[in-house]
């Protein structure tokens, strides 16, 4: 019976990052981990995320510039897997050091969401800065479970159109998934009981994807944006609070 809330609890918050990721496409890892890291450790919540982002960032990396992208982006995917296994001791040790992380690199996303600065990488910047990028990556991914920060930014200074960064979004976070799901399994974190839980997140996830592409064009965007990135703010900074203090 104790595991009947936390089940539901679950299903809930899935529900509605799978929704968040329909809207924008993004935010179903941030959304998941930084709720559920609110009832049980971040590991934990970690290995629940990844079938779900499997599933969902694989839909989302498919498509016509599929190639082209896997051309360009490749130093950046490389670097994710090493970045990750780097940073995986810390999550995957415990305590509450990971919580504290997690919770400013949430914040950190959402001030940059609400700020949005305008900036673009030329190409030699481009270049100059995938590696460094993927292994920072990798390392914010092995460390709080949440891989945003600061690949998200860095693709949106590429000047991608809007179909091909949504499609380049879903294949840095399909890789980053691979590389957390291997760090996870390397520490015994990834167990069948986990993977059993990450399987019972489909459903929900995949019913918010749904809902979220339904709701898209009927909420303006800008406001969607602040309410959003506004409140991992907030719960990045309790989270932090939390963790840190």
């Amino acid at each position: 019976m104790e595991q009947i809330p936390q089940i539901a609890l679950i299903g809930l918050v899935f529900l509605l990052a799978g929704t968040v990721k329909g809207l924008i496409g993004l935010g179903l890892p941030t959304i998941a981990i930084g709720l559920l890291a609110l009832a049980m450790p971040p590991a934990e919540a970690a290995a629940l995320l990844v079938l779900p982002s499997l599933l969902t960032n694989t839909l989302q990396a498919m498509g016509p510039a599929l190639w082209p992208l896997l051309r360009r982006l490749w130093p950046l995917l490389l670097m994710l897997l090493p970045g990750t296994l780097l940073g995986s001791g810390l999550l995957a040790g415990g305590g509450a050091a990971p919580l504290g992380l997690l919770g400013v690199a949430l914040a950190a996303y959402g001030g940059w969401g609400l700020l949005a600065p305008p900036f673009r990488l030329s190409p030699r910047a481009e270049r100059r800065w995938a590696l460094p990028c993927g292994l920072a990556g990798g390392l914010v991914t092995g460390a709080t479970g949440v891989f945003v920060m600061p690949v998200v930014p860095w693709l949106g200074a590429l000047g991608l159109a809007r179909d091909a960064l949504v499609q380049a979004l879903g294949l840095a976070f399909l890789a980053a998934t691979v590389a957390l799901a291997l760090a996870l399994a390397w520490h015994g974190r990834f167990t069948p009981g986990a993977a059993a839980g990450s399987l019972l997140a489909l459903p929900p996830a995949l019913a918010g994807l749904w809902l979220g592409g339904r709701l898209r064009g009927r909420i303006p965007p800008a406001l969607f944006r602040r309410l959003f990135f506004g409140s991992l703010v907030a719960l990045g900074v309790h989270l932090a609070w939390r963790g840190l203090a």
